[in-house]
């Protein structure tokens, strides 16, 4: 009778395990139903009985990007809500456009790592640790960089010509925060700023009337 409860007991511990554990690990894939209501965890999954091979395949990257804008640089991606392949999987891609002088914006990936390849031309690319080290290194075609987990990071081109990178990233659906925009894109109060970054005001309203923020 003891053999018995302890081996309920470890079967309950077993079943309660699995059915914490994410749905994703139980089967091969969860392709993205864009009808079916979302939850917390992204897209529900589409029926296998209706998943096909243009599930898996995605041709949004192919086509360069508008660099004509404020940052002259543009970001195509596939993520999870645009490729529903990748629903679940954990992994995704973005495509990278810059022109001569154009800027990946000092932003991050919350819980997120990413790696960038450059494919054409070069760039400046850098990320702040934790510890308020800087890293920073001219990249040519070829490179890879790692950006590790949540950290800071940004980019230029500073080379002659366009600079295509694609980044990857471990989240199909990585959330991004834009340092410039979290400050000046938005109605977050002049006075605060000034007082929290040490900034002048006149600097601050000057940076929100470029960014579409105000307050």
């Amino acid at each position: 009778m003891k053999i018995m409860t302890i081996s309920s007991v470890t079967l309950f511990t077993i079943c309660l395990l699995i059915s914490f554990c994410d749905a994703k690990v139980l089967k091969d894939f969860c392709v993205a139903d864009y009808t079916a209501p979302q939850h917390a965890g992204g897209y529900s999954c589409k029926s296998p009985e209706k998943v096909t091979v243009d599930d898996f395949v995605y041709s949004g990257l192919a086509t360069p990007g508008n660099t004509s804008n404020l940052i002259k640089a543009s970001f195509p991606n596939a993520f999870s809500y645009q490729f529903p392949g990748v629903n679940g999987l954990g992994v995704t891609l973005s495509r990278g456009d810059l022109a001569p002088g154009g800027i990946i914006p000092v932003h991050s990936h919350p819980g997120v790592t990413e790696i960038i390849l450059v494919v054409k031309g070069s760039i400046t690319a850098g990320f702040v640790s934790t510890a308020n080290n800087v890293y920073i290194k001219t990249l040519e075609e070829g490179d890879i960089f790692a950006v590790p987990q949540g950290l800071i990071h940004f980019g230029v081109n500073t080379g002659p010509s366009q600079a295509l990178v694609f980044a990857s990233f471990s989240d199909e659906n990585p959330g991004v925060q834009v340092t410039d925009l979290a400050l000046f894109g938005n109605n977050f109060p002049t006075d605060l700023v000034s007082k929290t970054t040490f900034l002048d005001p006149a600097v601050i309203k000057k940076l929100k009337a470029v960014f579409g923020g105000s307050g």
